[in-house]
């Protein structure tokens, strides 16, 4: 009479989810010595994508990082962006839980950056079943242990590069102004 409850081992995967990727093999100057010519059909490669869940987070900057942010001459929250588009490129969600840190991230929300990131739905049921079997938490706070040690740490990165950037334009900038100023004993001509 009553219907099972949906298991929480078991993903909800969406048909748009599981598509099959097609893609051309390129024709090559052995097809032709292999009698294999243009006047054939390239073959064609089949690959599935892995089922992925769409994850929304959010993220934003440590304490520690405020100074640097304020003096880097950069927006920011661009910075923050810039460091978790860096951060989740090429990133696969773990099925081994991490724990969140305990570093006191910055109150300023305007520099916080908000998107919608898709994960392993394989490797986030697994994250589910262990680390929260009754689906109370949200999936942010399961995945949030992974992501977000990457984030500041391209924070870190992009400050650095930042720095450095500034330095030489610097260094340069006092390298023409020498060069170009007047020297004592010389005439200028």
């Amino acid at each position: 009479m009553f219907a099972k409850p949906a298991s929480v081992a078991e993903p909800v995967v969406r048909p748009s989810e599981t598509e099959t990727e097609r893609t051309e093999v390129p024709h090559t100057a052995h097809d032709e010595s292999t009698g294999h010519g243009p006047s054939q059909k390239p073959s064609v490669q089949t690959r599935t994508k892995t089922p992925t869940r769409k994850i929304d987070i959010r993220v934003n900057a440590l304490e520690r990082q405020e100074a640097a942010l304020e003096a880097c001459g950069v927006e920011p929250a661009h910075v923050v962006r810039a460091a978790l588009r860096r951060a989740v490129k090429g990133w696969h969600l773990s099925p081994i839980f991490a724990p969140p840190s305990n570093e006191q991230r910055t109150r300023n929300t305007q520099w916080q950056a908000r998107t919608s990131l898709a994960v392993d739905a394989t490797n986030l049921v697994v994250l589910l079943r262990d680390h929260d079997p009754l689906d109370v938490l949200s999936k942010w706070a399961l995945i949030r242990g992974q992501v977000e040690r990457r984030i500041w740490q391209q924070i870190d990165a992009i400050l650095e590069e930042l720095k450095s950037a500034a330095t030489q334009s610097s260094e340069n900038d006092e390298t023409t102004a020498v060069a170009s100023a007047p020297h004592k004993g010389c005439p200028l001509t």
